[in-house]
């Protein structure tokens, strides 16, 4: 091989190594432009949920997805019901606690994650955990620490003050401790009495917790019904946050998962005393029978007219009175100027033969 063949050779190659470089900094270069355009804005809020459709009710995005497990309360109508009841009842209990002006209301009920709640609470506060006796599980129940300076100052005689009470840094007192327990004890016994229409239930406060590791009743993950309320005490109030994991509500899911319609959980004394004055004036038709025979079916199919069927009553026999086939009465056949009559002797409450 000549000189110059090898010289052309060796062009070559370092020509379409040029070539290959240049190509492969281009790709580079273009997938380095298409990787780092920034999102912006509307894209961030699609892709989080906070887009047009979330601010019209729809979850979108990673929201979505978050959202995917939690169990909506909406799918419990009576538990807003409930706790309805609880924020007009409290005020008139905490009414005769304090001797003082004060209103409860309900702020919201919402669904969160147990693990999420704990990590959110302000601290100092002081969160209660509560026994549902009869369902055999636990509540958490918590007072912020505005509404714990105010109950206190307020039982011990404090003078009404226009400046915002501040929570000071420092462990609660046995006194404040004491006092906040009868706040607690208060606000579940007008739970269990709000619970009393739909169940029986005693929810009883099991300990008084500071730090919120040790109020720990269910896994972090598990869902629950957060509610809080806003307690007013004309200048001086705070908040009640009473959170029920959905495994607590299960015992009465079928009975938080009916509507009721009115004030009362259903129950309206006008429409009951016209339903009442109405089945009394219904007229229903009664039977009396005065006996029962069991003959074979050859037997049956062989009656003509003018065949006898042989009872086993006698004139003193006692003689059933049905309504719809439902046994109610009990008597004694006798006669009425031309007309035959039972005499009622008894009562029979939903015998059936």
């Amino acid at each position: 091989m000549s000189a110059d063949t090898s010289f052309d050779q060796d062009k070559l190659a370092a020509e379409w190594s040029a070539e290959t470089a240049d190509h492969n900094d281009e790709s580079d270069d273009a997938a380095l432009s298409a990787g780092s355009r920034a999102l912006n804005q509307d894209e961030i809020d699609s892709l989080l949920g906070f887009d047009d459709a979330a601010s019209a009710g729809q979850e979108t995005g990673l929201q979505a997805l978050v959202s995917t497990a939690l169990v909506s309360y909406e799918r419990l109508p009576m538990l807003e019901v409930v706790f309805d009841r609880l924020a007009r009842t409290l005020s008139t209990s905490l009414r005769n606690l304090t001797s003082d002006n004060v209103e409860v209301s309900l702020e919201s009920i919402r669904s969160v994650r147990f693990g999420d709640y704990l990590n959110s609470i302000p601290l100092p506060s002081m969160i209660s955990v509560f026994e549902a006796e009869e369902w055999r599980d636990f509540g958490v129940l918590t007072v912020n620490s505005a509404l714990i300076y105010s109950v206190v100052d307020v039982l011990l005689g404090g003078r009404r003050s226009m400046t915002q009470m501040r929570a000071e840094g420092r462990p609660y007192t046995t006194i404040e401790r004491s006092l906040v327990t009868r706040l607690v004890n208060v606000v579940l016994g007008e739970m269990s009495k709000s619970f009393k229409k739909l169940c029986t239930v005693n929810f009883r406060n099991d300990r008084l917790e500071t730090n919120p590791r040790f109020a720990m009743i269910v896994r972090p993950s598990n869902a629950a019904a957060l509610i809080e309320l806003r307690v007013e005490m004309e200048d001086r109030g705070g908040t009640i946050e009473i959170v029920l994991p959905y495994g607590t509500l299960e015992p009465i899911r079928e009975l938080l998962l009916q509507m009721f319609l009115g004030e009362k959980f259903g129950e309206d004394n006008i429409w009951e005393h016209h339903l009442a004055g109405e089945l009394r004036a219904t007229r229903v038709k009664v039977d009396a029978v005065l006996d029962r025979v069991t003959v074979p079916l050859s037997e049956v199919l062989a009656w003509k007219p003018g065949s006898q069927v042989m009872l086993n009553a006698q004139p003193d026999s006692l003689v059933d009175m049905q309504a719809g086939g439902v046994p109610i009465l009990r008597g004694r056949m006798g006669r009425k100027n031309d007309k035959l009559a039972i005499q009622v002797e008894d009562r029979i409450l939903g015998e059936r033969h």
